[in-house]
Parts: C-alpha cells; structure tokens; sequence
C-alpha cells in the first residue's frame, strides 16, 4: 500500500514538472524511482521514458492551444532528438548502474549551475 501511495505521489509531482519546466521524467522520476522505490537505475530511466510520452503529450496540447509552440524550431529539434534518442536506447546497456547514476548527476549539477549562474 505504501509504494502505491508513493507511485501516485511521485507520479503527480513528476506530472507538476512536466507542465511547469517542460523536464521531470529525468530530474524527478529517475531519482525518486532509485530512492524511494529502489528501482534499478536502467529501469528507472526507461522507465521514466515510457512516462514522458503520456506527460509530454497532454503538456503540449495546453502549450499549443495557448500557442506557446514554436513550431519551425520543434521540428528541427525532434528530428534531432529521435535520431539521439535512438543512439541514447541502444548504448543505455553498455554503462554500469554506478556510471549511469554518475553521468547522469554530473549532468544534473551542470544544468542547474547552468540555469542559475548562467543566461
């Protein structure tokens, strides 16, 4: 009963994210799996994937009826995203739990000196 209450939990606060930074299956998702619900760090990070479809769809039906989708950029950005988001599929299995877990917190890090330092 306790890991339902944190699934709902985890997984309304991941959904908060989503709308509001546009980003909560990898900074939300994957370390509140790995903490809390001892998930394996390979399956929570596809597992945070298969999560952001549902999320990343109803945020961008309310970003696009507001008209904030700028949709000459999206589509350069998501040809090149699937094209890296294959290679990122493919090569997951080739790092151990300990190096997926340290490139992905010295990514984290990076990105929040980034945006608080940083314009």
């Amino acid at each position: 009963m306790k890991d339902k209450i944190k699934l709902y939990l985890i997984g309304f606060i991941t959904g908060i994210f989503n709308g509001l930074f546009g980003s909560g299956g990898g900074t939300v998702l994957v370390p509140s799996m790995t903490h809390f619900l001892k998930t394996e760090q390979h399956k929570a990070h596809a597992t945070a994937i298969a999560v952001i479809l549902p999320l990343s769809i109803i945020s961008s039906l309310l970003y696009v009826n507001k008209g904030y989708v700028d949709w000459n950029l999206t589509l350069k950005v998501v040809i090149a995203n699937m094209i890296g988001g294959y290679i990122g599929s493919k090569i997951l299995n080739k790092f151990t739990d300990g190096t997926l877990k340290l490139i992905f917190g010295i990514f984290m890090i990076a990105a929040a000196i980034r945006m608080v330092f940083f314009k």
